[in-house]
């Protein structure tokens, strides 16, 4: 069943499968090449984690694409991220602090050549590993399950503009952090990765029409090629 929940939530979380529209399941099936059984197991593990809908009577829905919706995710990753590095300030040793600043400046601004979606790896690379310092293993998984569920919009969002706004927003979060500035870290934190409405529903926008143009590989496909913008 493994391959097969992989398999399945990587569609939703990329939305090859549509926003809202229904799961075939006998066409899943026989694309996948499973029985029922396994990707039933499959649907409804997806739907336990949040990642798609089961509506009673009716069958299994690719979750919807809309900005309130996308605006609750990201309160709720603020609440989780700043939650994470002021504990981080507070409980990694210095060894620690270290290892991920080397680890920043040899991998995590470095993009040039990477796809988009390479490039939001790392990203959510060096947010998990501030959350795995804090020390607290729910709150890294609960980190990790919100950014399957918002990866799509961050791929949206990965332009050059926004990369040199991610760039320097690692870079002071990571400056708080070695210093152990426990407020300057949450502060550096929320600007970083807080949006104003208006980005979210321009980010919605863009997203949809990627979807339904079907232009989602060429846009996590995308290379990078400068640097200077990383």
């Amino acid at each position: 069943m493994s391959e097969t929940y992989d398999q399945i939530k990587s569609m939703v979380v990329g939305f090859a499968l549509r926003p809202g529209d229904r799961l075939n399941e006998s066409a899943l099936s026989k694309d996948l090449g499973v029985s029922r059984t396994p990707l039933r197991e499959a649907l409804n593990r997806l739907v336990a984690e949040g990642l798609i809908d089961a509506r009673p009577g009716e069958g299994f829905f690719c979750r919807r694409l809309d900005a309130e919706g996308v605006h609750d995710l990201y309160d709720l990753r603020e609440v989780l991220e700043v939650a994470a590095v002021k504990r981080a300030c507070e409980r990694a040793s210095d060894a620690d602090l270290k290892e991920l600043a080397d680890w920043l400046s040899a991998k995590g601004l470095k993009v040039a050549g990477l796809t988009v979606a390479e490039a939001c790896e790392r990203d959510e690379a060096f947010h998990v590993k501030i959350a795995e310092l804090s020390g607290n293993p729910l709150l890294v998984a609960q980190l990790r399950a919100l950014n399957e569920k918002i990866r799509y919009l961050r791929w949206v969002q990965l332009d050059e503009d926004r990369l040199k706004t991610t760039k320097a927003g690692h870079r002071n979060v990571m400056s708080a952090l070695l210093a152990r500035d426990g407020t300057g870290a949450t502060t550096a934190m929320r600007e970083h990765i807080s949006l104003r409405m208006d980005q979210i529903n321009d980010a919605v926008s863009k997203g949809i029409s990627n979807i339904y143009l079907d232009r989602t590989d060429a846009l996590t496909g995308h290379i990078l090629s400068s640097e200077d913008a990383a």
